[in-house]
């Protein structure tokens, strides 16, 4: 029998606020154990939350930016469920009313592009965190991020493999950091996936038995857990057994999914309308206020370099993953007027020097103005491809100028006719069993003349010129 995966993801972002969504105590990272939580962060007897106005701007902003609804008004309430890191006893969050529903993401997978629906994306306060590794036979708890805002973003069960997955997971990891809601610091827990996963055969409507799999903070573990998952509930339906709902986690070193708890549906929480916070309107003025604020998006900024620097799709992708690089590559196509070669030079040769040196576009000793006055040497043919690569590490290596750097190394490209056409004739008058064997029809000895006319210029020669007059030469 086929199966066919079905895959829902819930996205928590974690708001980039400087205070908590009810209170006003901190959600800096990394502070001492709870040094942030404050007395309305624990419910102590007699505090009442007041809502922070900027998280609701950063959601009205995630809305706007998937084309979803923004619902002009949206009702807080309480989940009630006990866990040792939820002091309170229940989450202040969103349940019948959110404030965000029915958006769209579209994602790129190879080719193929495909769009993924948003069911919806609402409010919440974040939990404390269990700390297990510190202490021996107990287990620790960190109230500071309790109250952290959240942005809770699920989308409908419109994913059909890992790899869709893990595309729609960095498609809206790239936008909610484009448009400065979340700073998508996966490790420090900005921005976690929980993944529903079921199976079915081929060709049936009705959903399988779902299982969730929480808090996977990276793009490989989440890859890897729906993989594995999928395969567990395969093999148990073919072994005659069934798939129970629950909810499990990912243990990264087994490569495996395990059972956490059985998986609560809503009427298990209990929700009811939160009685110390009134409803939330949103109007108009404020939703469109933030309308006028928003930049460019990801989507259409790849569509304007496909048409403008006649980039791919894939070019254009990768070049807006984030705002830093997208700004760098088009302060540099607009520098040298060569937008081919400038996606080039970004994505291969800056890229990998910055991989290397482990820092980001923002700290490269290259500018922008440098990578494109380089890349006017290698358009005007003062460079060839391989003599820019030189002038490029003596760039990094901290040099100002490219065509100080051109002469001071004698780099300039040799495009004299004349000057060519006599190594050229030096090379074959040399080199007579190459000759030879090209005209028996052996291709690579060609190739080996053009690498003597390289040498002798110590790979200064116009490749394009040494080619047309081997050619001639040989016909």
């Amino acid at each position: 029998m086929q199966w066919e995966t079905v895959i829902g993801l819930e996205v928590h972002t974690q708001l980039s606020t400087a205070s908590k969504i009810f209170s006003a105590a901190g959600t800096a990272f990394g502070a001492a154990p709870n040094t942030q939580a404050c007395g309305i962060d624990i419910a102590l007897p007699g505090v009442l939350p007041v809502l922070n106005k900027e998280a609701v701007h950063k959601a009205i902003r995630f809305g706007l930016a998937v084309n979803a609804a923004i619902n002009r008004r949206s009702v807080f309430a309480r989940k009630n469920y006990f866990y040792p890191d939820l002091p309170k006893g229940y989450q202040i969050s969103q349940y019948e009313l959110p404030v965000v529903e029915r958006g769209i993401l579209k994602i790129r997978v190879g080719e193929s592009e495909k769009t993924i629906r948003i069911t919806r994306a609402h409010l919440e306060e974040d939990a404390g965190k269990s700390l297990h590794e510190d202490f021996h036979g107990m287990t620790g708890i960190d109230l500071n991020r309790a109250g952290t805002p959240l942005l809770e973003i699920v989308s409908e069960p419109d994913l059909r493999s890992a790899e869709e997955a893990v595309a729609y997971a960095r498609t809206l990891h790239t936008l909610v950091t484009w448009i400065g809601i979340c700073d998508g610091n996966m490790q420090e827990g900005s921005f976690r996936v929980d993944a529903n996963v079921s199976v079915r055969p081929l060709g049936q409507a009705e959903l399988g038995t779902r299982c969730e799999i929480k808090n996977l903070n990276s793009f490989r573990f989440l890859e890897a857990a729906i993989r594995y998952e999928a395969r567990r509930q395969i093999e148990l339906i073919e072994d005659g057994g069934t798939v129970r709902q629950e909810t499990r986690l990912y243990d990264p070193d087994k490569n495996e999914t395990r059972t956490m708890r059985s998986k609560e549906d809503a009427h298990d929480y209990r929700y009811f309308p939160d009685p110390d916070l009134l409803p939330l309107e949103i109007s108009e003025d404020w939703i469109e206020a933030t309308r006028a604020q928003m930049p460019e998006l990801p989507e259409a900024m790849q569509a304007r370099f496909q048409q403008q620097y006649g980039l791919s799709p894939y070019d254009a992708v990768v070049l807006t993953g984030s705002r830093a690089p997208s700004a760098y590559f088009e302060e540099v196509a607009a520098a040298c007027n060569q937008g081919k070669l400038a996606a080039n030079w970004v994505m291969g040769e800056l890229a990998g020097a910055l991989n290397k040196a482990d820092i980001d576009i923002a700290q490269s000793p290259v500018s922008a103005a440098q990578l494109a006055k380089l890349i006017a040497r290698i358009h005007d043919g003062t460079l060839s491809g391989k003599l820019a690569k030189q002038v490029f590490e003596a760039l990094w290596a901290g040099e100002d100028d490219v065509d100080a750097v051109i002469d001071a190394r004698g780099l300039r490209q040799v495009s004299d006719g004349a000057e060519i056409e006599q190594i050229v004739e030096q090379v074959l008058a040399a080199n007579p069993k190459s000759v030879e064997e090209f005209r028996a029809g052996k291709e690579k000895a060609f190739n080996a003349l053009v690498g003597q006319v390289m040498k002798a210029t110590k790979g200064r020669a116009n490749p394009a010129q040494v080619n047309n007059l081997l050619k001639k030469k040989l016909a």
